[in-house]
């Protein structure tokens, strides 16, 4: 690795399994990526390595130990007892995490998520059984707020991405809430497509607009209140989300880009954008660490 590289760490080992897809979209987006065991991340932070030589750390997706004793709970709990100092020196650096899926269930169980200013460590959100009953493996339209602080979703204002879940409805007592919202750490609410014009083989449909997904299934597919699909914490650089965007690098992971190139096509529009609505989640946690930690 050369020295002025952006460096990010992605966690694997006991059932986290979206770790190669992940190292792949960090490297697509320009970052030198490195898959890391847990277990020989911990053995490197009693020597004093490990976490300090990366800018980014990525907890992907997956079920780590099987999610036997509960979503993301014995990955949270090894990480807290044996690397929590570590972490919370990674984060007062400035640098980012980011948790996806069974990485943000981790987080909140270590309290990394919410981190309200002055309060990291307090587990004080929860990522519950879906109120469906089922496991969801679906794709989801996303808001972004637009009053959040979270560096990973600059410049976005809607993306759509993928879930794999079974565990995924959050919740928190109201007070909780209220404080997500009003210090900027709700990042992606579950939304709905409100069409203005349908259109037909004559005529374009209108644009795309998009609204509260209002708890409806399978808009919200899970029940999450307040629709809340990703939450940062104060500092901004810390980010959990249910969906997945290392699944959305491309267009052509999406389930309707056929007709996407289609529809541009037939009414002389522009064609959509190759690059998946997910890389640009990867993309600006890599040139955050360019502008502040080079």
């Amino acid at each position: 690795m050369t020295s002025l590289a952006v460096k990010a760490l992605v966690l694997t080992g006991y059932g986290i399994n979206c770790d190669l897809e992940t190292q792949y979209v960090f490297r697509a987006a320009g970052a030198e990526a490195e898959r890391v065991h847990i277990n020989r991340l911990i053995e490197m932070g009693r020597q004093g390595r490990g976490l300090p030589d990366y800018h980014i750390l990525a907890l992907p997706g997956g079920f780590s130990w099987g999610d036997d004793h509960g979503a993301g709970v014995l990955l949270g709990l090894k990480l807290r007892a044996h690397l929590g100092g570590q972490i919370e020196e990674f984060i007062a650096a400035g640098k980012l995490v980011i948790g996806i899926c069974n990485g943000f269930q981790a987080l909140v169980n270590t309290g990394l998520l919410p981190g309200f200013e002055g309060g990291r460590g307090q587990r004080l959100v929860a990522l519950l059984a879906n109120d469906y009953g089922n496991f969801r493996n679906q794709w989801v339209h996303l808001t972004i707020d637009p009053k959040t602080k979270c560096v990973f979703t600059r410049g976005l204002t809607h993306i759509d991405l993928p879930v794999r879940h079974g565990e995924g409805k959050f919740y928190a007592p109201d007070e909780v809430i209220a404080g997500l919202r009003n210090s900027g750490q709700v990042v992606l609410r579950f939304s709905a497509p409100a069409v203005v014009r349908k259109g037909d083989a004559f005529n374009p449909p209108g644009v795309y607009e998009y609204e509260s997904a209002r708890g409806r299934f399978p808009y919200n597919p899970n029940g999450s209140l307040d629709d809340i699909a990703g939450i940062c914490d104060a500092t901004g650089r810390v980010f959990g989300l249910m969906p997945h965007p290392e699944a959305f690098y491309r267009l052509t992971n999406h389930p309707d880009w056929t007709r996407r190139l289609d529809q541009a096509r037939r009414w002389n529009r522009p064609q959509p954008d190759w690059e998946g609505d997910g890389l640009k989640i990867f993309r600006n946690a890599v040139e955050y660490v360019e502008r502040n930690l080079l």
